[in-house]
């Protein structure tokens, strides 16, 4: 038996156009479109009719950066992959790409495995795997290959959290070399991470344990220097290189400088670098732990320097780097000693609607607001056009957002599993009415109709921004 849903009279909005067209699906994909009120568009049957009328059609979101159920300093990221993929669709998010770890010690297989054992059955919207690669040796680099065959494209490391995930510039050029051979592509945490420990402890020593030193110790700087260095370690390479959760004008300069020499240089940033700042981390009474992420929120006067970069495709992508972990027991762990707050925000269900109050205020146009939030990550991690637009063939993953609804944002409404809101109490315009991931409705109008379990696993190709 074959399913079909039409959706009438909306503005279809993708990275490439707008126009006023009925959407036709089909067995879970997009079957066809017409303009509305055509012949071509009245023809169209279906068992169920959205009316669209003075809302947008957009594809559903990518966030290629999440981190559900992460282990980091002793605790975990609140959100499961239940919960976590649930408050995604709520707020338009049909793909997520998620970090599997492997453990110093341990083989890439085991941690992948770990990750899929985690998620499977589990999430309400699809998802995706990249690597974090925390131990570079001969076997590791073997792996890489066969992970890259198998649809995980893309591999995460660190310059930051010595002891941790940590790599030195040998390790990051080996597992570049790598990827420049089997088309894996890289994703780097840029920040000097043995330069901020020596900072931390002298932090410490001096008696600054407050949230805000955090951001103090992390210094823009540091990320740039980590940033120049990652950008020259991949050229020489011949690797391709992802620059993830940008913070800092002076990095952006860095990523600019390269694309500009003509280098395979990409970078993302995230919400929270949009739209909150160092005065968040200095909240009073610890309130500033709620803000605690690397990298760090940086001064007001660096938002300027992200929004000019997602404009000029400087920066390609959005994503959330979704890691909560709630006030109350878990960000609690640093009181008295800033660098025990679990790094970590929640995000994963603000990004459109933040990224539509951009559009509102005159930062971004309609279509940038899709291509950093849908189809640029999906092409940047292989997923187009399966995800990432709405278009004959593609899955049918779209929402219906209302552009002129107003809410205001809280941990009261919100349905992520963590017991605050880096954004309590701001008001935004636009708001999802109804989602459906692959055809089916897991929000409609307002009200979660979904099923932990329908979301699957999406293997991915490689970097589509390749030739």
């Amino acid at each position: 038996m074959s399913s079909r849903t039409v959706i009438r009279g909306g503005l279809v909005i993708t990275a490439a156009e707008e126009m006023y067209a009925d959407v036709l699906i089909e067995d879970g994909r997009i079957a066809a479109l017409a303009a509305s009120h055509t012949p071509a568009a009245e023809a169209f049957t279906a068992e169920r009719t959205v009316d669209a009328t003075g809302k947008y059609v957009i594809p559903g979101g990518v966030d290629g950066h999440t981190h559900m159920e992460m282990p980091f300093g002793g605790t975990y990221a609140s959100d499961t992959f239940t919960t976590g993929t649930r408050a995604a669709a709520w707020g338009g998010t049909t793909t997520i790409v998620d970090f599997a770890i492997q453990s110093v010690g341990r083989s890439l297989r085991e941690g992948l495995d770990a990750w899929h054992a985690k998620a499977e059955g589990n999430c309400a919207i699809d998802y995706a795997f990249h690597m974090i690669v925390s131990d570079v040796n001969d076997e590791t680099l073997k792996e890489m290959d066969l992970l890259v065959e198998e649809g995980v494209t893309s591999f995460k490391q660190f310059m930051a959290y010595p002891g941790v995930f940590y790599s030195d510039d040998g390790q990051l050029l080996r597992a570049m070399q790598r990827a420049a051979d089997n088309g894996g592509l890289i994703m780097m945490h840029a920040e000097n991470g043995i330069a901020i420990d020596v900072l931390v402890e002298q932090a410490l020593a001096r008696g600054e344990t407050d949230p805000r030193y955090h951001g103090e110790v992390r210094k823009a700087l540091l990320e740039a220097e980590a940033t120049h260095r990652a950008i020259r370690l991949a050229q020489v390479a011949g690797a391709p290189l992802y620059i993830v959760h940008v913070s800092a004008r002076e990095a952006v300069a860095e990523l600019t400088r390269a694309r500009d020499e003509g280098v395979n240089v990409f970078g993302e940033t995230c919400p929270q670098y949009l739209f909150l700042s160092t005065d968040n981390l200095a909240e009073p009474d610890f309130e500033g732990a709620k803000y605690v992420c690397s990298t760090p929120l940086r001064p007001r006067d660096h938002q300027e320097a992200l929004w000019r970069g997602l404009r000029s495709d400087d920066l390609q992508v959005v994503s959330t780097d979704h890691c909560p972990f709630c006030f109350t027991g878990q960000k609690e762990l640093g009181r008295g000693d800033f660098s025990k707050i679990p790094n970590g925000m929640p995000g994963v269900e603000n990004r459109m609607d933040l990224l539509h109050q951009a559009v509102v205020d005159g930062h971004l146009s309609r279509r940038r607001w899709i291509e950093i939030a849908c189809a640029a990550p999906a092409r940047m991690f292989g997923l187009y056009p399966k995800k990432g637009t709405i278009a004959p063939g593609a899955d049918a993953d779209v929402v219906i957002y209302d552009p002129h609804a107003e809410q205001v944002m809280s941990a009261a409404t919100h349905h992520m599993n963590v017991d605050y809101s880096a954004y309590e109490g701001r008001r935004v315009t636009g708001r999802v009415e109804t989602v459906l991931s692959r055809g089916e409705f897991v929000i409609t109008e307002r009200e979660y109709t979904g099923r932990a379990g329908h979301g699957v696993y999406t293997p991915r190709s490689t970097c589509q921004y390749l030739s």
